[in-house]
């Protein structure tokens, strides 16, 4: 029997088919690339991490090598300075560091133990909210569990040239030598409003033009470094 190929039948059954073809074309294209993608995401995360460190500008191929080196434990602690899993030395990757951005919380909350030039390191992932969508970052505390070592953040979706720029270098070395906690225990580092700077000890000029950024970053500091002070005090 030959189809009508103006009949609808003909065109319903002609599409459905199409469809199928584009699906199962689709689907082989993301399982042949999803490996390849997932090993660039674990790639631009230990970036992200060993830029926190002040150690920027690797090659790929360098990084692996560079974070297994430096990151001794990647431990999952939560609010109350419990820790829940210590990491292992052999992976590195597979207890703090398989914790997603989006399922952090005061009960998850990973760290990163370093070594820096013989020097014990404190990585702190955090999350916020931007102008325009997520944002997060990750603070590198000396052994005292107070002084900024490095910093580094990155966003969604802010406006380039403005709230974008936390992403910069620039902004992120301003928050090195700081003083994450006060005397009291309380988080103190902070961004402030461009140009109104009044403690140098603990205070980061905010980005012209970009205040609800900026105070995005200032919230997400201080409720994370708040999740983390139990952990801290111990050490």
């Amino acid at each position: 029997m030959k189809l009508n190929t103006n009949s609808n039948t003909y065109t319903f059954l002609y599409a459905s088919g199409v469809v199928v073809v584009v699906a199962f074309l689709l689907a082989f294209a993301y399982a042949g690339l999803k490996e390849r993608s997932d090993a660039n995401e674990r790639i631009d995360k230990k970036q992200q991490i060993l830029a926190a460190l002040n150690i920027r500008g690797l090659d790929k191929a360098d990084v692996e090598a560079k974070y297994k080196d430096v990151v001794l434990q990647d431990m999952i602690v939560n609010a109350k300075g419990e820790t829940l899993n210590e990491g292992t030395e052999d992976t590195k990757d597979e207890a703090g560091f398989a914790i997603d951005r989006k399922d952090i919380n005061a009960e998850s909350l990973p760290l990163y133990v370093c070594n820096v030039d013989g020097a014990k390191k404190f990585v702190l992932p955090m999350v916020g909210k931007g102008l325009w969508g997520g944002i997060w970052g990750f603070v590198a505390l000396d052994e005292d569990g107070t002084t900024v070592f490095g910093s580094y953040f990155s966003h969604e979706s802010e406006t380039a040239g403005l709230g974008a720029l936390i992403k910069e270098q620039k902004f992120q070395e301003a928050f090195s030598g700081k003083q994450a906690f006060a005397a009291d225990g309380t988080a103190a580092l902070t961004v402030v409003k461009s140009g109104n700077v009044q403690n140098a000890a603990c205070e980061v000029d905010g980005i012209t033009g970009a205040t609800l950024t900026s105070n995005g970053v200032r919230d997400m500091i201080k409720e994370y470094l708040g999740l983390y002070t139990a952990f801290l005090s111990k050490q």
